[in-house]
């Protein structure tokens, strides 16, 4: 499945809402660590089909993180079904993205204070 992007890209086959794992990249249009990491993340979103990948821009929606900052990119946000399996920044090689999520430990829980961003991302694809 493509990388979902807020507002500009519509819903095809599997929607943020009901995805098993829904992985978010926090990112900055301004940031040349981004840039280059987006073609490496929708690589990765070929390689698991049945997962939701998406592409936040924080500057352009800050809704998604609420109170939280974000001061290094790229951020991510893995959730599985409600429960958040990581949050954090992570180097910008997408090896360490593939490792983590076939290794995840599906014990695994972070304590996060985000807004509902399945709702936020399924709201803006949605709408569109």
């Amino acid at each position: 499945m493509p990388v979902l992007f807020p507002h500009s890209t519509a819903v095809t086959s599997v929607a943020p809402a009901t995805a098993p794992r829904l992985v978010v990249c926090f990112c900055a249009q301004w940031c040349d660590t981004c840039r280059a990491y987006l073609p490496v993340l929708e690589a990765l979103s070929e390689k698991y089909p049945d997962d939701c990948f998406a592409w936040v821009d924080i500057e352009d929606h800050p809704e998604f993180l609420g109170d939280v900052d974000v001061e290094n990119f790229p951020t991510l946000l893995i959730m599985e079904g409600e429960r958040t399996a990581f949050f954090g920044t992570m180097l910008p090689h997408i090896g360490h993205l593939d490792r983590l999520l076939a290794q995840l430990p599906a014990e695994t829980a972070v304590s996060h204070e985000l807004p509902d961003v399945r709702a936020l991302l399924q709201e803006a694809c949605t709408a569109r």
